[in-house]
């Protein structure tokens, strides 16, 4: 029993692995630790071929190793170097196998840009709830405009970027410049005053630019009043604000974002060279469909010459005159017809009468006998005897004497 007392006194006796899964629970359970922005300068920097980010936070007191993944490390590590004073967000927790406890960061800003990130994301979140952001309330932009308004700074590189480009692409567009600061307290009124300047003008489009630069140095445009007055614009705006990779409010609130100011200046306008591209496609279909117009009007000219020769008086005259010959042709024969028909019946009323004449008869070989005061002698009682009477034959006549 007394060596049972002994054993249960001892403490337990558990793994590296156990105390360091429990330290690593322990810590990920804190919520302090976790997603938790922390403060310092940069020290062993590196980026291996694997592409994530390995570095240390430091302050006089003490240092955190921290790393970032891949995924995360394409968008944040540009400009990051040993020595720079940052913020980083991330979560606590251990690599196990090294024994460590480090931070796994999701976002790196020079230093102060972290609460303005963090107010840029409550403000988002608001303005987002409120519907500004809607894609409903967003106009579309020109195809072909005459007149574009621009608000930007007239001493920076931006402006030049978008005039140069609208000088390559479009240059028939009028340029309006709105001239205001793009940086620093007074910038976020001054830009809603261009904003309105431009709206009593009526451009066409206005395109909201300005160069690269820091989260702070781009907060006039996360400034509430701006966010507003680019999404009351009644007038489409394209904002064109820092670089790709940067995003402000006004780009959320704008009617179409592009990625820089140049950016800005293509997508508000046509190109020259796909013009003249198209210009070139539409005179070739236009001459095509001239071509196919004009065989199609031949041929209905024909087809109409065709039925007018068909339906004038000459044709009309040409086919009577045809006509008449072959009516006339049939009149003659019809003609020859009937005179020999005629002929026929006359050649046998002449053979019937040339059968009862007088002459055919006495040919026969009767006569005609007459008195001496002409009358033919028909009947024996006509005559005495001794009466003269003329005897007609078929060649002559004679003299007799009744007995």
């Amino acid at each position: 029993m007394g060596q049972m007392n002994f054993f249960s006194s001892l403490p337990r006796i558990v793994s590296v692995s156990e105390i360091t899964r429990t330290v690593r629970a322990a810590i990920e359970g804190e919520e302090e630790l976790q997603n938790v922005w922390v403060q310092g300068e940069i020290s062993t920097f590196s980026r291996p071929s694997s592409g994530h980010l390995y570095f240390n936070l430091k302050d006089p007191g003490a240092t955190l190793r921290c790393v970032m993944w891949r995924n995360k490390a394409s968008i944040y590590a540009e400009g990051l170097s040993e020595g720079m004073a940052v913020e980083v967000l991330g979560s606590v927790s251990v690599y196990e196998q090294g024994g460590q406890y480090q931070l796994y960061a999701d976002e790196i800003h020079p230093l102060g840009e972290g609460l303005l990130y963090q107010e840029f994301q409550r403000l988002k979140e608001r303005l987002t709830e409120e519907g500004l952001f809607d894609a409903d309330r967003k106009l579309p932009i020109p195809d072909w405009p005459r007149a574009l308004g621009v608000v930007t700074s007239p001493t920076g590189a931006a402006l030049q970027d978008i005039l140069n480009t609208l000088k390559r692409r479009f240059p028939l567009v009028d340029v309006i410049l709105a001239p205001t600061p793009v940086q620093g307290d007074e910038a976020p009124l001054k830009i809603v005053e261009a904003l309105r300047s431009l709206a009593a003008v009526k451009p066409d489009t206005i395109i909201l630019a300005r160069g690269g630069g820091s989260l702070e140095d781009l907060w006039a445009f996360n400034d509430e009043r701006v966010v507003r007055a680019v999404a009351e614009s009644t007038i489409p705006v394209i904002s064109g604000v820092g670089h790709e990779t940067d995003f402000t409010l006004a780009d959320f609130a704008a009617d179409l974002r592009a990625p820089t100011p140049t950016a800005a200046a293509e997508l508000a306008t046509p190109d020259r060279e796909e013009l003249q591209l198209s210009l070139s496609e539409l005179e070739g279909r236009r001459l095509r469909a001239m071509e196919v117009l004009l065989q199609n009007r031949e041929a209905n000219f024909s087809s109409l010459e065709a039925r007018l020769q068909r339906a004038s008086p000459l044709q009309r005259i040409l086919s009577d005159r045809q006509r008449v010959d072959e009516l006339t042709a049939r009149s003659e024969s019809a003609l020859r017809n009937r005179l020999a028909l005629w002929q026929a019946r006359l050649g046998g009323l002449q053979q019937q009468l040339e059968s009862l004449s007088p002459g055919s008869i006495l040919s026969r070989g009767y006569a005609v006998v007459s008195r001496a005061d002409g009358q033919v002698v028909r009947s024996p009682e006509q005559v005495e005897p001794g009466d003269q009477i003329s005897v007609q034959v078929s060649d002559g006549e004679f003299d007799a004497t009744v007995n």
